[in-house]
């Protein structure tokens, strides 16, 4: 409790020094979820740990405080999975075409890294790198789940610790309740969000996906596990074309001329190719798994898109 009591009054600090406005009793009230002494408490408190701060608006109601900039600058540090989160960011910004948004993002994060210390540099880059490989982003995009934080956390945790987790994972299909040691690798986000996992279940011992939001309780365990460096988590979400994993097949779509103007501008698989045709139909090709993935896709462009490879996805299209 004090620790969180600290952060609280940490985060406060870093609230009113990022903003020209300040804040108000109000605003500090709605933001922690404290009642309004207790927010006089925390205003005081940093009032008596930073003398230089402020009141923002003098003469106004109600009154608002902030802390200048160069109160805070030396107290500022940016760890890896604030990074981190900065590059899976830029990822999904990729993912969904949205390029200025990718461009600005990588910028800043550049410039959070000009800005760290050698020595800073040095302890976090192992840990970056390994974040970063760990933030998996499946193609398809959807809608985002309820997960608990602090499930992530925990996971990301084991992730960078090489540590096994036992889940205790409620089956989709039967709502049964599991427990399942695993060697947690990374995420896959897209419709779902899921964990990509060594499952060492004697039934299993291969790569598995659990869902996310299927996950009731964690336990780390204090057992490492050694990553096997031939796994990439970037090889195995382009094996899928969502995130159902299958043996990868040869895969040939021909959109019609009146589609092929909004086809071009999707990217259906990482290793796609595209042939402009004489009619003015487009050829996708790509070799991935996911057939049902790709048939509830295809269902949207209706008539307009004709399965040439494989025969078992024509099928499926014309039940």
């Amino acid at each position: 409790m004090h620790y969180e009591k600290t952060e609280a009054l940490l985060r406060l600090a870093l609230d009113m020094s990022g903003t020209a406005e300040g804040f108000s009793l109000l605003d500090i009230q709605n933001r922690y979820g404290v009642a309004r002494r207790t927010a006089e408490r925390m205003r005081d408190a940093l009032e008596r740990i930073f003398p230089g701060m402020e009141q923002a608006n003098p003469g106004e109601t109600p009154k608002r405080w902030r802390i200048r900039n160069n109160m805070l600058n030396k107290a500022i540090g940016f760890s890896a999975e604030e990074l981190a989160a900065l590059v899976t960011a830029s990822q999904i910004a990729g993912r969904d075409n949205l390029t200025d948004l990718t461009s600005r993002l990588d910028s800043l994060a550049t410039k959070v890294k000009a800005s760290l210390s050698p020595k800073a540099k040095t302890r976090i880059e192992t840990d970056l790198e390994a974040l970063t490989e760990a933030e998996g982003i499946a193609l398809r995009p959807g809608p985002r789940q309820n997960i608990p934080t602090a499930h992530l956390a925990d996971l990301r945790h084991a992730i960078m610790a090489c540590l096994k987790v036992q889940l205790h994972y409620r089956a989709g299909s039967t709502g049964q309740l599991s427990r399942q040691l695993v060697c947690p690798y990374g995420f896959l986000y897209g419709n779902r969000h899921y964990l990509v996992a060594y499952s060492t279940n004697d039934r299993a011992r291969d790569y598995r996906l659990f869902r996310l939001g299927n996950i009731d309780r964690i336990e780390i365990t204090s057992e490492p596990f050694r990553r096997r460096k031939d796994f990439s988590l970037k090889g195995y979400a382009e094996r899928a074309f969502g995130v159902f994993q299958e043996e990868p097949f040869d895969v040939v779509w021909r959109f019609s001329p009146k589609a092929a103007p909004d086809a071009r501008q999707f990217l259906f698989h990482p290793t796609q190719t595209t042939e402009d045709q004489p009619d003015g139909s487009l050829i996708v090709r790509f070799r991935a798994g996911g057939a049902l993935e790709m048939s509830w896709h295809l269902m949207t462009w209706g008539a307009e898109v004709e399965v040439i490879k494989p025969k078992r996805l024509r099928l499926m299209q014309k039940r």
